[in-house]
């Protein structure tokens, strides 16, 4: 099957992750008409049953489209061990002023940890999904590699993932654009051939996220400063807000202060004070290097050739960064070429060589040598350490 890539699998059953939407459909269809012996799984993550919660319809979507294409479909639910896993992970990075990406851990914890682990037990001898990556199948390691779309890339989410679970997956879609798989579910009758995608995340959907932040975390108002000190207003809690952020900050048309946007460029945990400013590229927003806490390698040998120069992206959809990795005791630093606007401590930093994806772990704090030496090191609470550190 030629979207599958060099060295891919000819047969065998597959059991494909079916979300409700146009990637997952097609992608079973795509490995149906390859042979391969295909079977569906709509897995439940979130049990609570309100408004914004589309899991319903999302499953009834799945099931027209397995009736369809003529496949079975299993149901499952890992909400208990998506919350103990991934949910109470989320609420402490955000009480500690980090941003985490939950995303990410779903993907390490559940889709292709417990759920491989499940649909293994269902008698798949592979699994796939409807992401959008490449995997080249080496030995000892496979290597993942960057879709073939590159607005679509999904590399960024999936670099944790062990290598053995990546050895068992395939990602049918992964040398497709995504007009070819809405234009192959409409020529095959799937009624998601226009199903818009999903955004934001997962157990989030399209609420409020400060209003369901709030709902889980006990936050306490402080002041507003600029970076000298000045308040200019009150936030509503800190980890409510991210570094970066420009909007629903409610400081505008400040006396004394121009009339230009204001940005969070710092936490002060200890004061519990959030620091912003209207420069675009203050020094306080802006990173020449940071750390890195629990990285993940996908291919081991690429850690002993360092300092290693390679490209990073601290977050989704950002250009690739030239960078260079070394060693630093039980942390990593992260040297950039050139400085960065929002390197933000609880995202992943995720690393690359050309296409390939390496791997990448947690951003611990981040460095701007512009700035004094006391200052040098911006990190949220150094005294927070994260889940299994």
């Amino acid at each position: 099957m030629q979207s599958l890539g060099p060295n891919s699998p000819v047969e065998g059953t597959v059991i494909v992750g079916m979300s409700g939407g146009v990637d997952s459909a097609v992608a079973a269809l795509l490995l149906r008409d390859a042979g391969f012996s295909v079977q569906g799984l709509f897995m439940s993550n979130w049990d609570d049953d309100d408004r914004y919660c589309t899991a319903a319809a999302d499953f009834q979507d799945a099931r027209r489209v397995c009736e369809i294409l003529g496949i079975a479909l299993h149901r499952v639910s890992f909400a208990e061990q998506y919350r103990e896993r991934v949910f109470s992970h989320f609420l402490r990075e955000y009480a500690a002023g980090r941003t985490p990406n939950p995303d990410v851990l779903c993907n390490r914890e559940i889709k292709f940890g417990i759920c491989l682990e499940y649909m293994q037990r269902l008698g798949a001898d592979w699994i796939a999904t409807g992401h959008y990556a490449q995997i080249h199948r080496t030995s000892p390691y496979p290597e993942l590699l960057k879709a073939a779309d590159a607005t679509k890339d999904q590399s960024y989410f999936l670099h944790s993932v062990a290598a053995s679970a990546l050895s068992k997956t395939l990602f049918p879609l992964g040398r497709l654009q995504k007009a070819q798989v809405r234009a192959m579910a409409h020529a095959a009758g799937l009624p998601v051939f226009d199903k818009p995608d999903s955004t934001g995340i997962c157990f989030i959907g399209e609420r409020p996220f400060q209003e369901f932040l709030s709902r889980h975390l006990r936050t306490e108002r402080g002041p507003i400063e600029t970076a000298d000190g000045r308040i200019v207003g009150e936030h509503a809690g800190l980890a409510l807000y991210t570094l970066g952020q420009r909007s629903g900050l409610k400081i505008g048309g400040r006396a004394g202060a121009a009339a230009a946007p204001w940005y969070v460029a710092d936490k002060v945990m200890a004061r519990n004070a959030l620091v912003v400013v209207q420069d675009p590229n203050h020094p306080l927003l802006v990173s020449d290097a940071f750390s890195v806490e629990q990285m993940h390698w996908i291919n081991p040998d690429d850690a002993t050739g360092l300092p290693l120069g390679c490209a990073v992206k601290t977050r989704y959809r950002q250009n690739d960064l030239t960078c260079v990795v070394r060693s630093n005791g039980a942390a990593w630093r992260v040297q950039l070429a050139r400085p960065a606007r929002a390197v933000t401590p609880g995202q992943y930093a995720v690393f690359y060589q050309g296409e390939r994806c390496l791997g990448g772990g947690i951003i611990a704090a981040r460095f701007n040598s512009a700035l004094a030496p006391a200052a040098e090191r911006i990190t949220y609470n150094s005294l927070f350490s994260v889940e299994g550190s």
